[in-house]
């Protein structure tokens, strides 16, 4: 029915960035040099065997390096039409239908957010031009860069949608918006950052401490008690609600 009928609609939207990581932070540049944002990352503070303690930033060349590196941004959708479908199951009372339509909507976002990190790497970018991998290969992330979301292990604050939505304009171009809880409607969608860095690679944060957590809030411009509901869950203290 999805198919045959054409009841989804797929839409997404990239963009590659001019940056340099300051500090912890990464500055983002127009085609003037002129910082037109800031995306804020956040560094891994749990002890551990290893001495390495990571942040996004670390993926991308600082400022004192003196020249400019890249990131890059999407947003994509599969959604478009899920409701109608599953408005139609559930007024039949066919609960089976309604679950795989919100199912195979999400997996397709999924797919097409893959397919479309290969052709930044391949083509868009073109930083990994003669790549060619296997499906298997794919799914064991065995290619160079990473396509990290907010509200993930590496980046857990989903406020920093909130960057990307501007940055891109997505709700203009695409119709994706974002709800007051930060949940992307529809809900078949997903957003991150691109990083192109041969030693970039997937981590979690765990947790942190208040020092962090002050450090981060002041730099964001938003109250202490503000971030901690947003990362209430990796506090390596107790806070009061």
């Amino acid at each position: 029915d999805i198919i045959e009928n054409k009841k989804l609609t797929a839409t997404a939207i990239i963009g590659l960035f001019e940056a340099n990581a300051d500090g912890d932070d990464i500055e983002i540049y127009n085609d003037k040099g002129e910082v037109i944002g800031t995306l804020y990352t956040l560094r891994q503070q749990a002890d551990k065997d290893n001495s390495t303690f990571m942040a996004m930033s670390d993926f991308i060349a600082p400022k004192s390096a003196g020249y400019k590196d890249y990131v890059g941004m999407f947003a994509v959708s599969a959604g478009f039409g899920c409701k109608d479908m599953v408005k139609v199951y559930e007024n039949d009372n066919d609960d089976y239908k309604s679950i795989m339509a919100k199912a195979l909507a999400d997996r397709l976002a999924e797919a097409f957010a893959e397919l479309l990190h290969e052709r930044v790497r391949r083509e868009y970018w073109g930083y990994a031009t003669e790549e060619k991998l296997k499906t298997d290969d794919l799914l064991k992330i065995k290619y160079h860069g990473i396509r990290p979301a907010p509200g993930y292990p590496s980046q857990p604050d989903h406020t920093e949608k909130n960057t990307i939505w501007k940055l891109l304009q997505v709700t203009e171009k695409t119709g994706i918006t974002l709800t007051d809880s930060l949940a992307m409607d529809p809900a078949a969608s997903v957003c991150g950052l691109y990083f192109a860095n041969p030693k970039s690679e997937y981590f979690g944060v765990d947790s942190i401490g208040k020092d962090q957590i002050e450090s981060y809030a002041s730099r964001k411009g938003m109250e202490v008690k503000e971030v901690e509901k947003w990362l209430q869950t990796i506090l390596n203290y107790d806070y009061e609600i």
